[in-house]
């Protein structure tokens, strides 16, 4: 099952593509895609007005992030071994974890603002974990599994410079529009293994980074009864897993850095596909979303994700 959110900044409409790929409007069950209904029987519920035909459509325009307002946004470094390698340290003995900014959480289709004086901002591709039910002090991967609510793709942008700088990661993470996900909200069921997933990303048509989670070093169960142990997961927090090898800060000199006018496009095999374009941060005639890349997310069937 694929949730969306539609429609302006703030004003978005909680969503649902159904088996058709017909965009159905989910406000006859709920106000948005927020915590309070990922705690609940979300899927049946959202399965029973599908069979239902009880959801009347909802028309497609610019999706935002498909989970409103997340709390916590918990990132994990270095978990794959070829990013960790071509950064040139060990891989880790245990889970890197740090922490963004909710507020840099955006849609898919948005617009990625580079900030004042930034000179290294670069992408993360990543499968991102959306919690449906509390998880604290877990220390069995497998239950850790039955908290998801929901996979998305994620893109955990970062400025390598200010990251750099220290003592901890967080002033290069938590810039405003640093988290684009989505398109889509995926229940579990139709994702499948979630150690065997492809993860690619595009910067201007020209691929940066391909890689699977089966390279994981700390499986997505592992990561999550981890975290439970240090902090308790809530739903509606979101869990970044870690990104492959072939962001820009690891490339050869000059490193090729997101500049103004690219165009950043990133794709998890059944998580649908974003894209993203790059301005300033004093641009003031760039709107929060990109209108020219406004989705019809009933056009791509799950599985079946392609770049054109």
């Amino acid at each position: 099952m694929r949730l969306v959110r539609v429609g302006a900044p703030g004003s978005e409409r909680p969503g649902v593509i159904d088996g058709a790929g017909v965009l159905r409007d989910l406000s006859p069950l709920t106000a948005d895609i927020d915590a309070a209904f990922l705690a609940g029987d979300w899927a049946a519920d959202v399965r029973s007005a599908l069979e239902a035909d009880t959801l009347p459509t909802l028309e497609p325009g610019r999706l935002g992030a498909p989970i409103a307002r997340p709390g916590n946004v918990v990132g994990i470094g270095l978990n794959y071994a070829d990013h960790a390698a071509r950064a040139g340290v060990a891989v880790p003995s245990e889970p890197i974890v740090f922490l963004k900014a909710s507020s840099s959480v955006v849609g898919p289709t948005d617009v990625i603002r580079i900030p004042s004086g930034s000179t290294q901002t670069d992408w993360e591709a990543e499968l991102g974990v959306v919690i449906g039910a509390p998880l604290r002090l877990c220390d069995d991967p497998d239950q850790a599994l039955r908290s998801i609510a929901g996979l998305v793709a994620a893109d955990d942008v970062t400025e390598r410079e200010h990251a750099a700088s220290g003592p901890t990661w967080a002033k290069g993470k938590c810039h405003d529009t640093f988290c684009p996900i989505g398109p889509w909200l995926v229940s579990p069921d139709e994702v499948g293994d979630l150690q065997d997933l492809r993860i690619e990303l595009w910067v201007n048509g020209e691929r940066r980074q391909a890689g699977s989670t089966a390279q994981m070093t700390f499986g997505v169960g592992e990561l999550l009864a981890y975290v439970s142990r240090h902090m308790t997961l809530h739903p509606g927090d979101l869990v970044l897993t870690g990104t492959p090898g072939g962001v820009a800060g690891h490339h050869a000199s000059p490193a090729p850095y997101l500049r103004a006018g690219d165009v950043v496009e990133l794709e998890v095999t059944g998580l649908g596909r974003q894209r993203t374009h790059v301005v300033a941060h004093d641009d003031v005639s760039a709107r929060l979303t990109d209108d020219t890349a406004r989705s019809r997310p009933e056009q791509v069937p799950a599985g079946q994700e392609t770049r054109p």
